[in-house]
């Protein structure tokens, strides 16, 4: 792919959310195990996730909009250093709750505290990458360079919890993979200062160091906001549509047009939310052994979930070319398939498999839903929809996690045996919905 801006330049931004979701979906992996030996109920750490979710919900939008007004390099400093701060905080205080220093509910109180700062200053990164990269790229090339820059997400939900079992060593145990990616979070946070110019509108009227030829336009394109990076899936296109039409005037999720889209989109991706956040403990559980010996076998789970997404979205999808109605269909079915192998799976590789396929299914069915919604509507409202899609992916992980949790505790497979019961009336109401089932109408402009 050529591009109008440096490889080390992109290389940079690559790594920016690289490691911000690879450090988001490592927390995710180790911190079932932290509750348990911590003695943190199972609830509360869905309640972190959600409340870390909610802040990111509100707060990506307001970044989005300051790419321009206080320059994208900024404002990818701001999400490195609020993800950097956040991520040794967090394992300053989960480390003084494993030595004993800390009571449980001051480790709680702390722990969503500085967890917070990922979900108020970490969502700043993507959509200033977004801005930067679409700022300096043609029309022709902006949606390939966008494409694989928001690859960069996917990746990490793959090799955060492979990375995580790596750095559970020596006296920090537990602890150790948030102090590793705090510490690259400083190398990643160099890099941006050292190689990405400055390109503060307030100092320059352009970004300075730009090579001949290359396309820049400040004050012009916008990054959009992406959902918070989550083991329970890839991202769905939604804000890389945002990014690549710039900013446009806001359509609202209750639009006829792509309400039941909105409504797919929204139940599928919280019960994937709800039976993910779960998924830690029942490894723990069902494979009776500690919390510690059994990280190894959650990374290897939450690996072939993200694997099996990857695998549809960058793979199965532009393979067969399937369109949206039947990526909507054939998606939630293997993903009820999927989920309620979870439920019935006695084995650690019978797990492995059903995640896998649950995953999958999902893979295919929310890319549906978003290229469904694209379709609904006209080319000057692409951004708009766009930013409906990332409304209501973020919404997903904002109560979802805790009713996940809290089905758990009822019995460990009803979140499983709910969620693929409910998964097969989506699939229903997708054949009956009329907006859902119908083959879109492709134009050429």
């Amino acid at each position: 792919m050529r591009l109008a801006m440096p490889r080390r330049e992109f290389a940079v931004l690559f790594a920016v959310l690289l490691t911000v979701a690879a450090g988001n979906t490592a927390l995710q992996t180790v911190l079932p195990a932290i509750a348990r030996v911590i003695r943190i109920p199972d609830l509360l750490v869905a309640i972190i996730f959600s409340f870390s979710a909610l802040l990111w919900t509100f707060s990506a939008p307001y970044w989005a909009r300051q790419s321009d007004i206080r320059g994208r390099r900024r404002l990818m400093e701001v999400g490195v250093i609020g993800f950097g701060v956040s991520m040794l905080g967090c394992g300053i205080v989960i480390l003084a709750g494993l030595k004993g220093l800390l009571v449980p509910v001051a480790t709680f109180v702390l722990f969503a505290s500085l967890r917070s700062l990922f979900g108020i200053f970490g969502s700043a990164s993507n959509p200033a990458a977004q801005a930067y990269v679409a700022a300096r790229t043609s029309e022709a090339e902006r949606t390939n360079a966008l494409s694989s820059l928001s690859s960069a997400f996917g990746l990490g939900t793959i090799i955060g919890p492979a990375l995580a079992p790596l750095f559970i060593i020596g006296a920090v145990g537990l602890a150790g993979p948030l102090f590793a990616f705090a510490v690259i979070a400083v190398g990643v946070l160099f890099a941006v200062r050292r190689w990405l110019p400055d390109d503060d509108p307030t100092h320059f009227p352009g970004l300075i160091g730009a090579p001949a030829g290359a396309v820049v336009e400040p004050g012009r394109m916008h990054g959009a906001p992406a959902s918070e990076p989550s083991v329970s899936g890839g991202a769905t296109g939604g804000s890389l549509q945002a990014a690549a039409a710039g900013r446009t005037p806001r359509l609202s999720w209750r639009d006829p047009r792509i309400l039941p889209f909105m409504i797919f989109g929204f139940c599928s991706g919280s019960i994937q939310a709800a039976t993910s956040q779960a998924l830690g403990f029942l490894i723990i559980d069902r494979l009776h052994g500690s919390a510690i010996a059994a990280q190894q076998e959650i990374a290897i789970v939450f690996m072939a979930g993200a694997g099996a997404t990857l695998l549809a979205q960058w793979g199965l999808i532009p393979l067969f070319r399937m369109t949206p109605p039947l990526l909507m269909r054939w998606g939630t079915a293997v993903a009820a398939l999927g989920t309620a192998g979870v439920a019935l799976s006695g084995s650690f590789h019978g797990l492995v498999v059903a995640y896998a396929l649950a995953s999958l299914g999902y893979g295919f069915a929310r890319p549906g839903f978003t290229a469904g919604a694209s379709l609904a509507v006209g080319r000057d409202e692409q951004g708009g929809v766009a930013g409906a899609v990332t409304s209501i992916n973020g919404s997903c992980f904002v109560l979802a996690p805790a009713i996940g949790i809290g089905l758990y505790q009822v019995g460990p497979t009803l979140p499983y045996a709910l969620g693929a019961v409910a998964l097969v009336a989506l699939l229903v109401y997708a054949g009956a919905s009329k907006a859902l089932r119908t083959e879109p109408v492709l134009h050429d402009e």
